[in-house]
Order: structure tokens, then sequence, then C-alpha cells
């Protein structure tokens, strides 16, 4: 089994507040957490408007079906129009057995 974890922080330029960073963060860790069967939550950042960040983590058969989907988020990140990545810090971790 492999464990795949990544943080990554986002730019909200858009967002004059909270309610709007909320609104937005919100939307984007759903849309992943449902998408790509991971665990993600916002990790960091919690009181900046502008600014977050977010971890997640997920359990997976090979490294090539774990990077795979790393490699997914990243992709839906990127397209998000409401934000900008700023930092991706995807690793992948192998389990004994």
């Amino acid at each position: 089994m492999v464990v795949g974890i990544s943080v990554f922080e986002l730019h909200l330029p858009q967002a004059r507040s909270l309610k709007d960073k909320r609104r937005v963060v919100r939307s984007l860790v759903e849309r992943i957490g449902q998408r790509h069967r991971v665990s993600v939550y916002e990790s960091d950042y919690h009181d900046l408007h502008q600014r977050t960040e977010i971890a997640l983590a997920m359990i997976g058969p090979n490294h090539n079906d774990v990077s795979r989907v790393l490699d997914r988020v990243r992709d839906l990140v990127e397209l998000e129009g409401d934000c900008v990545l700023t930092y991706w810090d995807p690793q992948l971790l192998e389990t004994g057995g």
C-alpha cells in the first residue's frame, strides 16, 4: 500500500472578506473530496482572506494509482478560476508489508 499526502497553498485574489474566501475554499474542498475520494481539509491561514493552505491524504494500492490521483487533484485545483495555486508538495509513502 502507498499513502499519498499533499499540502498546497492558494492565493484568492478576488476574496475581499473571510466569507468570500470560505465560499471558494469550501466548494473546492468538497469537490476534491467527492471526485477523488481523498481526505481533505483547510489546514492553515484561517484568518487571512486571500491565502489558504489545504492538506489532503489518501491510501492506494500502488505508487502509480496514488500518483495519478494526486496529479488529477492538482489539475482540478489549477483549473479553479477563483484561486491561484502557489505551492504544491505531494509525497508518497510506501507502507511496510
